[in-house]
């Protein structure tokens, strides 16, 4: 019965949602921690049962855990959807989680790369196929501030270089068209010129934009661990992840004057209260300049 309904659930999320697969694992993880408190230590066999109690017992024991306020606030969001969802799908008479308060977040600016360090790790030197995959690849996230699942998921087809511009389908299977740079376009038409063609290798109906040295489409992890021998080649000490270029682009854009809707569009943020975290590093930015070279700083 409860472990039924937790499938109903992520089914709905899945087809009616229509949420990506990454977001749909977060869930399964959370609720089936969840599912499986309720079902062992609540000892409870249906879902209309459960009381508010349980669900506070449960969240003191992942700070018991050491799970950190993020955590536990992203749990807390998670089964105040799935109770909606039994609510209104009349599972179960009443909400338990609907005075369960939300620990507020410790907001950490994110961390960015400087315009020197991306000029590092642009300038990669070319010798083959795959350097000219990389440098393609890089220069597109930085250009676009597409997320790596984003950018891993690209078809051909996807591009418009003549337009400049690229059509991408993000979260929530949301559809935004994002501008392209000159150079990243001349990056990616150096690609499809001298490069894809030769890691295809005469393989047919592989749409995928970026592929690994097998021919076949790149993974998030093929991803990652590139950009980390990259970064590694360019000697950035920083430990560099694909969501930092995104961060980058969003701040150096603001830093040079762009329009915050402007960023948010592109970035694809639901809310604009998300893209202005980048207005603080932006300020933190400004700061740490100012404190470094005023002379009565």
């Amino acid at each position: 019965m409860l472990k039924d309904t937790l499938e109903d659930f992520f089914h709905y999320l899945k087809i009616e949602r229509g949420l990506s697969e990454n977001t749909l694992m977060s869930y399964r993880r959370d609720l089936n921690n969840y599912y499986t408190f309720i079902k062992e230590k609540s000892n409870k066999i249906s879902w209309n049962v459960v009381l508010r109690d349980d669900i506070t017992r449960f969240l003191y024991t992942l700070k018991d855990e050491g799970k950190s306020t993020a955590t536990i606030a992203r749990m807390i969001s998670s089964l105040r959807l799935f109770h909606q969802f039994l609510v209104r799908e009349n599972l179960v008479e009443n909400d338990p989680s609907l005075h369960i308060e939300t620990p507020r977040k410790e907001r950490k600016l994110p961390s960015v790369l400087s315009t020197d360090e991306v000029e590092k790790l642009l300038n990669i030197p070319i010798n083959s196929p795959l350097d000219i995959r990389n440098k393609a690849m890089l220069e597109f996230i930085y250009a676009t501030g597409l997320r790596v699942t984003e950018v891993v998921t690209l078809r051909v087809s996807d591009l418009h270089l003549t337009m400049g511009f690229v059509r991408c389908i993000g979260k929530g299977a949301k559809e935004r068209i994002v501008p392209l740079g000159d150079v990243a376009k001349e990056a990616l038409e150096n690609y499809l010129q001298h490069s894809r063609h030769i890691l295809l290798k005469n393989q047919t109906g592989i749409n995928a934009l970026f592929l690994n040295q097998h021919g076949r489409p790149l993974s998030r992890q093929g991803f990652w661990k590139i950009l980390k021998t990259v970064a590694r080649h360019a000697g950035i000490t920083k430990n560099l992840t694909p969501h930092m270029l995104r961060h980058s682009f969003a701040t150096h854009l603001l830093e040079n004057g762009a329009d915050l809707r402007a960023v948010q569009e592109m970035l694809g943020h639901a809310d604009i209260s998300t893209t202005q975290i980048y207005t603080h590093v932006t300020q933190a930015r400004l700061k740490d300049i100012y404190q470094e070279f005023h002379p009565r700083a």
